[in-house]
């Protein structure tokens, strides 16, 4: 029976979080271009108001509960710009963060997993756990679980010096963590606060700061662009830095250039 190193395993889960960054970016456009279609066909038409139909609920029967909603011509498409310019942004940003918070989260269970002492002795466990457990790697993932629920609750920056024992590796100095940093305090000003900044984000956007307490946060297409390519260099310095500590032969036959066969000689 064969098993994957750990870097290889490592470099596993980056391409795959790599992947899903990328299908983003291309679900992001085709919805932009949807929505440019859209609003094309509709500034074409002759009409000057557009009815539209919309679920408001579901019956018991289960079949939905339909409203329908008469626009203005202007009024709909002002709708559709909204819909393209700045909830398709936001919208974005969510899968964004949640990509990268999964991709962490992923290569710290495979390194405790591989090197569980790295938890610390400090580390307890409940009984209940450790009676349900049927393996000690079952333990060992339940454990590494709750350490990661802990670490969600802290801030970026604390994130990463928390990260560091366990990886072997600084976050900090990745110039693309910090633009993340805020990113994320961004994500969370987005769900939890219509948008409006406060002083949790002023604090948690560290040096990339958007926005002073109390002022609505901007999202457009530009803002997703820039945060969409701040996520591809934080992957790609993570899989170098990753490397570097557990190798991986995959990267590397991956990253080699292809040798050139000699030509016969005549």
């Amino acid at each position: 029976m064969t098993t994957t190193n750990l870097g290889d395993q490592l470099n596993h889960i980056v391409s795959q979080a790599r992947a899903a960054l990328f299908e983003q970016g291309e679900l992001a456009q085709l919805t932009y271009g949807a929505f440019d279609i859209a609003a094309r066909l509709m500034q074409e038409s002759g009409q000057d108001e557009i009815e539209v139909t919309y679920p408001v609920g579901l019956g018991l029967d289960r079949k939905p509960i339909e409203s329908k909603r008469t626009y203005k011509k202007e009024e709909l498409l002002g709708r559709y710009q909204l819909l393209a310019f700045q909830l398709l942004s936001v919208h974005g940003l969510v899968h964004l963060v949640a990509i990268i918070e999964a991709l962490l989260g992923d290569v710290v269970r495979a390194v405790v997993m591989k090197y569980p002492q790295k938890l610390g002795g400090k580390r307890t466990v409940a009984i209940q756990t450790v009676l349900e457990a049927t393996s000690i790697e079952e333990i060992h993932l339940r454990a590494t679980d709750a350490l990661l629920n802990e670490l969600s609750y802290k801030s970026p920056n604390e994130f990463a010096e928390s990260l560091q024992p366990l990886l072997s590796l600084n976050l900090l100095e990745c110039p693309a963590f910090h633009k993340y940093m805020e990113i994320k305090a961004s994500r969370d000003i987005f769900i939890h606060n219509r948008g409006i900044a406060n002083d949790i984000y002023v604090r948690k956007a560290g040096s990339h700061v958007r926005a002073k307490a109390g002022w609505a946060l901007p999202a457009d297409t530009q803002y997703f662009l820039e945060s969409y390519e701040c996520c591809l260099q934080l992957n790609e310095w993570l899989e170098m830095e990753l490397h570097t500590r557990w190798h991986s032969s995959e990267f590397e036959a991956r990253t080699q250039p292809a040798k050139q066969l000699p030509f016969p000689s005549t």
